[in-house]
């Protein structure tokens, strides 16, 4: 008697036949995430040898009693984010003479040119008296110090070698959020550590940084990386490490870097000139509130308000005045008022600029010579005054005209003081004692009478702008009248 082997169902079979279909579409799916992800060992063999290790020396100054030696990475860790280091360090390994040098940072660079132009940035090498560059073959080499541009924290360094590896320059405007970095610098005195991330954003403007529009990052950067190359997959340098967001003065995810544009641009002006030159328009500005574009009759708040037009400026003689709203520049879109100091200051110093401006609920183009921006020194406004009359009290503000010899002191044509702020719309708007009002409304304020008529005149239940005068400069304000 012969046994009988069961054979399959048909739905047993169609059941096995869609597990293998499932696991070989997961195992698929995973090697093409794999494959995917870039391989960056090539990249770094190609570009690594034109990245260099940057130390700067200074002459040693008077130590402070009982000091140790401190750790340069250490010292140029308290120096990078403004933390003071008590006295200089004595030497462990016997006296000093004053002239000596002693190692005060680190810091990261690239070779520019096979004749021994490299870039950095301006803060390593500031305040050096001397600058040591170190191959990766291991060559140290003195460095002369071609320029630095504090504006940009952009430096140029020059060894005396020739045939040295150097990088390709590349084109930082085509970078796009989400595209995979690579930094290679010092971080720590750690000479070529690589590290990779992605582009987080770009045209960040960050405090007192004007005139560049910063690529942000995720690539994880740390003291000693500044002035380190950002390269893009190609191998091509998009950007310069410069600066960290850090609440502990590590690596926290945000890190920035200067788009090669910018630095390239004002590289070539120290090589060839020893000194930058910028564009000058010549006003003040801030950015457009919802309420301030409700107060102009913009449907969103966009461009950069001109606060003020400083007298003799390029944009006094092209005709733009206080209040206008500037839109375009050279046919470029100005969202914000921090994307407008870099198109300015990249632009020809003694040539022409086309402003698309928004007076008043109009249109206008005007034709600007753009100048030279003046030193920083010569660009500080201030604005401080004593009252010295008697005030009337409008929208909950005791004011008074100003004085001629207020005027002379404030560099005003005219103006009205605010003695003191009640509770009410000029309190909730941030007008302060001590502030000059100078326009409401889009008109000039010259004085209290002037004023007076003006608040009578005011759209109830509407955002009115309005033109203060502070210590630190002009100011335009959002009041909401009763």
């Amino acid at each position: 008697m012969r046994s009988r082997v069961q054979e399959p169902s048909a739905g047993w079979l169609r059941l096995a036949l869609a597990m293998l279909l499932l696991f070989g579409a997961v195992v698929g799916a995973s090697g093409a995430r794999a494959q995917s992800l870039p391989d960056f060992t090539e990249l770094v063999e190609k570009v690594g040898p034109a990245v260099v290790n940057i130390r700067t020396l200074e002459r040693s100054r008077q130590a402070s009693a009982g000091s140790g030696e401190v750790d340069p990475n250490v010292e140029e860790f308290f120096r990078r984010f403004g933390i003071p280091l008590p006295g200089r360090p004595d030497s462990r390994r016997g006296p000093r003479g004053d002239d000596e040098p002693q190692q005060r940072g680190v810091g990261s660079g690239f070779i520019l040119s096979a004749d021994g132009y490299v870039m950095t940035n301006a803060h390593v090498v500031d305040g050096a008296d001397e600058v040591i560059v170190t191959l990766t073959d291991k060559r140290e080499l003195k460095a002369r110090i071609v320029g630095t541009d504090r504006r940009t924290d952009v430096a140029v360094v020059k060894v005396e070698a020739t045939g040295l590896p150097f990088v390709k320059i590349g084109d930082s405007d085509k970078l796009k959020v989400g595209e995979w970095v690579v930094a290679i610098g010092s971080p720590f005195g750690l000479e070529n550590t690589v590290t990779a991330g992605i582009v987080s954003a770009k045209g960040r403007s960050l405090p007192s940084e004007n005139y560049v529009p910063f690529i942000q990052t995720d690539v994880a950067i740390n003291p000693g990386n500044s002035g380190g190359p950002l390269f893009n997959l190609d191998g091509e340098v998009v950007g310069v490490n410069s600066q960290i967001y850090s609440r502990t003065g590590g690596f926290m995810g945000l890190s920035f870097a200067i788009p090669i544009d910018v630095a390239m641009n004002v590289a070539d002006q120290l090589r060839n000139k020893g000194k930058v030159s910028r564009g000058w328009l010549g006003v003040l500005i801030q950015d457009v509130t919802r309420e301030l574009a409700d107060s102009f009759g913009m449907p969103q708040p966009k461009g950069a308000l001109v606060a003020k037009v400083l007298p003799g400026g390029p944009a006094e003689a092209a005709g733009i005045h206080t209040g206008d709203v500037i839109l375009q520049f050279n046919g470029r879109e100005v969202n914000n008022s921090s994307e407008l100091p870099p198109m300015v200051g990249a632009a020809k110093v003694k040539e022409g600029a086309s402003v698309l401006i928004l007076r008043k609920g109009e249109r206008l183009t005007l034709s600007v010579n753009i100048g030279e921006l003046p030193g920083e020194e010569q660009q500080t406004e201030t604005a401080q005054g004593k009252p010295k009359s008697k005030g009337e009290r409008l929208l909950s503000l005791a004011v008074a005209d100003l004085d001629e010899a207020q005027k002379k002191e404030l560099d005003l044509k005219g103006g009205v003081l605010v003695k003191d702020v009640a509770s009410g719309p000029a309190q909730e708007a941030g007008i302060r004692r001590g502030d000059v009002i100078q326009m409401l409304n889009n008109t000039q304020v010259n004085s209290v009478a002037e004023l007076r008529n003006l608040v009578k005149n005011l759209p109830s239940g509407r955002t009115v702008a309005v033109l203060v005068q502070r210590q630190n400069g002009p100011l335009f304000l959002a009041m909401r009248t009763p």
